[in-house]
Formats: C-alpha cells, structure tokens, sequence
C-alpha cells in the first residue's frame, strides 16, 4: 500500500509516523539514477566491502547483508523498507538535509531519513551533501545491531524533546545552501566562498550553544562519525565514516587524534563539508547509551523549572511546559513572573496556543479557542472549597489571586488539570494579569513545571506545519552529451551482466576516448571485464596505460584508480567472490 506521496504504508514504523513529519517525504524517482550514478554507487559498495571487512564494526558487513542492500546497484527504498520491517524499522526518501528536530523526531519512530541524491562521480571519495550512499549504505547496516538501533531511537526521543534557537534554523540553512553548491557540478567559486564565509560567521555568532546544538555534536561524533573499540584500534560504525571510501581510509591515520568518547564531546563543534581533524572513540555501543543519557538528565524537559521556560522563551518557537498536574501547554512563551526565590509563579504564551494532556490535545482547548494566548499560574493555593457553578477565591502561596466563578473543573486519571472560570479576575500586587472584559479564563493546575521541550505537545492537532526547506538539491542536467556518456556505461552494464558482447568493448572505449576523455570509470570498468574474462589482452593493456596516465598526471585520480587497480586484483580471491555472492542483485 502506497499513500499518495509515494510513502509505502506497508512498513508498520513508516505507517505510525505522523503527518507532520511525512511533509518532508519525497518519491524517490528511482527511474531518474543514471546509469553513471549506478556504476559510482558499485565502485564505492565494492571499494567499501574490500576495505571496511578488516576496519568496520563487526556487525557493518552482515548489516550491509540482511537489509538487502546491493552491491550492484542503487537501492529502492521498498526494497529496503521490506528487510528493514523485519527488525522494527522503516525508511523515508527526503531532499537532502532536513531540520536536526524533524530527523531526530524521525528516528524516535524508527524511521531512517534517506536523501535520494546520488553523489556525482567527482564527489566519489566524499561528498559534502547526505546521498543515498550515506544513508542507505552507512545509516541502515548498523541498525541491525539491536543495542545501536536501541541507542538510534533513544537519540531521536532525546533530541525531539531539544530546545533549539532561531540562530540554530539559520545555521542550519546556511549549511544545507553550502552543500547543495558544494555537490553542484558548475558551482561558483565566489558563490561557494560566500556561503562557506556565511556558514562560520553563523557558527561564530551563536552565541550560547541550544540544548539542540549540543545534541547536534554528540549525534555527529557518534552515529556519523563515530569509532569504537580501543584507542589504538579502533574500528569504524560512524555513517559519515562508513559511506566515505576517502575518509573511511583516512580516519584511522595516526594524523586523525582520536579521543575517549564523553559528554565533553558535546563542547566539540563541526565542519559539515571537510574531513575530521580529530574522531571520539566509544568503549561499546552501552557506552554511547551511558553518555546520552547523562545528558538528557540536563535538560529542560527532565529539568523542568524556571532553566526550563527560560528557554523556552529564548527559542521564539511554539514549545510546551508541563506541569505537574501532567497538563501541557504549548505555544510560543514570552514572559514568565517570579517570586522573591527566583521561583516561577505564573507563565504567559502570546498567539495561538493548545492544552494536551500525554501529547493529546484537550477536547475544545486547541489554537482556535486559545488563538490569542495563555496565562497562567504556578503553585500551591490556599485550601478552598472548589465546587463548579459556585464562585471561588485562590489565593496561591506566591502571592497571586485568582477569583471568579467556576464553570467547569477538568480531570484525567484522578488529577485536577484545569480550572475554567467566567467573570474572572487575575492579580499579582497591582498587576492585573486577566480581567473580566477578556473573556472566560481557563487556569491550569499544578504546583511546578516539570518539563520542557521543543514543539507542540500533539503536533499534529497543533497544526505544526514544518519549515521544509524551499531551495531544493540540484539535478545535474541532463543534456546530449551526457545523455550519450550514460548510454556507454548502460552498455557495458549490460555487457557484464549479461555476460555477452564482450566484441563490443573496444568500440565503446573508443566513442569514450573520443567524447569524454575526462571520464576514468567507464575505462576502470572496462578494464575490469577483460580481466576477469581474459579477453583482448591488447585493448586491456592500452586502457591500463590511459588509467596509469591518468593516475599520474591527475591527482585527485591517484588513490582512486590506485583503488581500481587493487579491486581488479581482490575480485579474483575466493574470500570477495563469495561477498559478492551474498550480496543481492
């Protein structure tokens, strides 16, 4: 079953998630993938099963094997929803970087976010942008380790709950812009400059890092970039990692400090679009579980408190306090009173705002009815008779009052939540906080604010519209002469699966030579073929030489055909074919 965005519902965790969420869906296209971007994603799935077998996790390479996940070609996210159900998980296709909330809010329900781009053939080693690569073939292997996939989704229930800043959504777009020109084939120099020159003065000037930003690092320097083991041998789990066949190589050089993972890691910023100069490494995946939490317990929805709706006021974006009563009230806060104790007493949203109770909106208390904001106290009455119909004084223990005529009290699960009175008046000293001529007044109950947390308590009742990104990842056009650069290399696909003619390779590296010469994977292809075929040993020899050429005279070529050359040596040995065997098709 497919909803009309092209999102499969038959994946049960894809199914659960709500809608707010879903708006950052996109269809896949998977017709769109050239058959460029197929050989790009074969030459790192290979380099990738030679290299990370000895240096990635244990659980990376079987991972790779029970997602389904094909060396061979680019996965269909169906494909990898199937395999991905039979251990709770699910998969959605977006457009490049999204907000870290909406991610995190994502792997809360356990649904891998997956950028549909594929990187282009001069980004192999690395690319600044998240890619099918990074995500299918870095992210989903690992979560089939059920102590890492626990850690995966406790990370995305912490950092749903984040409270982040407008300075954080800037950054954010600043970064996602970077990227997009960084993968862009013909991009402008200056324009690069300037978007990297925006990206760290924002980084500079965010003042006070949000609870988001912080979590932002830890999420960095473990499930993207992450090492684990022993200092002196440490192996790979980090996606970041484990989808870079440059970084991957690089990472574990003596030139890369590496240092004992802990919550310090949390005062450690991030470059998104450079190698890592230094890399944090975990004892185990508990480890990484022992340090999150640790964090958590900081934060404002397990702090609560006068910290707490401080932030939420700093964040100028809807949040919600809950007090102890378990009522939630979400909206954008503004002002918060306080005692002689520095003790909040009575807290104040302006525009729309909703009440919920265990994330589900109260019947008639939605935007709508409290479109102009909320205020309320909170603390501890005086005792009196509270009776609906009959009038009422509260005289709370801060000094504020509350007098006029109850309506209606609400409760759930035996606790008093809200009080609604007419012709009411709220005072503190002088100050009046609600007068009569406004209109009804609903005041919640409870003695303190027991968390924090960014967003709407029931988000899709809130109507809690995103803010999905407007500028969108680039395609690379598609003009005739690329279309017939895609065509040769659809033709020696079909040649080597097929297993038939192999006459035909001399032609088409010629027509390569002659149109495309900056191209070196189609040749590596090629070249690939008559070795293990034995065939044509004469053209196999001239294309040896333009790849040594080429080798030699480019340097970004150097590591990469080296890699070509040492694959074409590895693909003959017992240990690869049966790798290869594995893999599915």
């Amino acid at each position: 079953m497919k909803a009309q965005s092209g999102i499969s519902l038959s994946n049960a965790a894809v199914a659960a998630t709500p809608k707010h969420l879903l708006q950052f869906a996109v269809d896949q296209r998977y017709d769109d993938y050239t058959s460029v971007d197929h050989a790009v994603w074969r030459f790192i799935m290979r380099q990738n099963v030679f290299f990370l077998r000895e240096y990635a996790h244990k659980v990376y390479f079987q991972g790779l094997l029970d997602t389904g996940i094909s060396f061979e070609r680019i996965p269909r996210i169906e494909e990898m929803n199937e395999i991905l159900g039979k251990i709770g998980w699910g998969a959605v296709a977006v457009d490049g970087f999204i907000p870290p909330a909406a991610f995190m809010e994502f792997q809360a329900y356990k649904v891998l976010v997956i950028a549909c781009d594929m990187r282009q053939i001069h980004h192999i080693e690395y690319t600044p942008a998240p890619d099918i690569v990074h995500e299918a073939a870095g992210h989903a292997p690992i979560i089939v380790d059920r102590e890492y996939s626990k850690y995966l989704q406790r990370f995305g229930e912490v950092g749903a709950k984040a409270m982040s800043s407008k300075k954080d959504f800037e950054l954010y777009q600043s970064i996602r812009h970077l990227s997009i020109l960084k993968e862009q084939p013909n991009s402008d120099p200056k324009e690069v400059e300037e978007a990297t020159k925006l990206v760290e003065t924002r980084q500079k000037n965010l003042g006070e890092p949000s609870e988001m930003a912080l979590l932002s690092r830890l999420h960095w320097w473990t499930v993207e970039y992450g090492l684990i083991g022993t200092l002196e041998n440490p192996k790979i789990y980090g996606a970041g990692l484990l989808s870079s066949i440059g970084e991957s190589v690089s990472c574990l050089e003596p030139a890369v400090k590496k240092i004992p993972y802990s919550i310090d890691a949390m005062n450690q910023p991030f470059d998104i679009t450079t190698k890592q100069p230094q890399l944090f490494v975990c004892r185990d995946f508990e480890h990484l579980r022992n340090v999150l939490e640790e964090f958590a317990g900081k934060m404002a929805y397990q702090v609560g408190g006068l910290e707490g709706i401080n932030k939420a006021i700093e964040c100028k974006n809807a949040a919600t306090c809950e007090y102890s009563s378990g009522l939630q009230v979400s909206g954008v806060f503004t002002e918060v009173l306080t005692d002689k104790k520095k003790q909040p007493i009575y807290l104040r949203t302006t525009g729309k705002t909703a009440l919920a109770f265990k994330d589900k909106e109260l019947p008639g208390h939605g935007i709508d009815y409290h479109k102009d904001g909320f205020g309320s106290p909170i603390g501890n009455w005086k005792p009196t008779d509270l009776k609906e119909g009959k009038k009422a004084k509260l005289e709370f223990e801060s000094g504020v009052t509350v007098e006029g005529k109850v309506d209606k009290l609400l409760q759930r699960d035996g606790k008093l939540l809200l009080i609604s009175f007419s012709n009411c008046t709220a005072k503190y000293g002088d100050r009046v906080l609600f007068d009569p001529s406004w209109g009804n007044y609903d005041m919640a109950v409870g003695d303190r604010i027991t968390s924090v947390f960014n967003g709407a308590a029931d988000k899709d009742a809130y109507n809690q519209v995103a803010l999905v990104p407007k500028e969108r990842t680039i395609k690379v056009p598609s003009d005739a002469k690329r279309k017939k650069l895609e065509s040769l290399y659809a033709q020696v696909r079909q040649i080597r699966e097929s297993k038939k003619g192999y006459e035909r390779l001399g032609e088409i590296w010629e027509t390569q030579q002659a149109e495309h010469p900056v191209d070196w994977l189609l040749s590596m292809e090629i070249f690939e073929i008559l070795d293990t075929t034995n065939q044509q040993p004469e053209l196999k020899s001239r294309i040896e030489k333009f790849l040594n050429n080429k080798k030699a005279q480019t340097k970004d070529l150097t590591t990469l055909i080296g890699w070509g050359f040492r694959l074409v040596e590895y693909h003959k040995k017992p240990e690869y074919q049966a790798a290869l065997q594995a893999s599915p098709k």
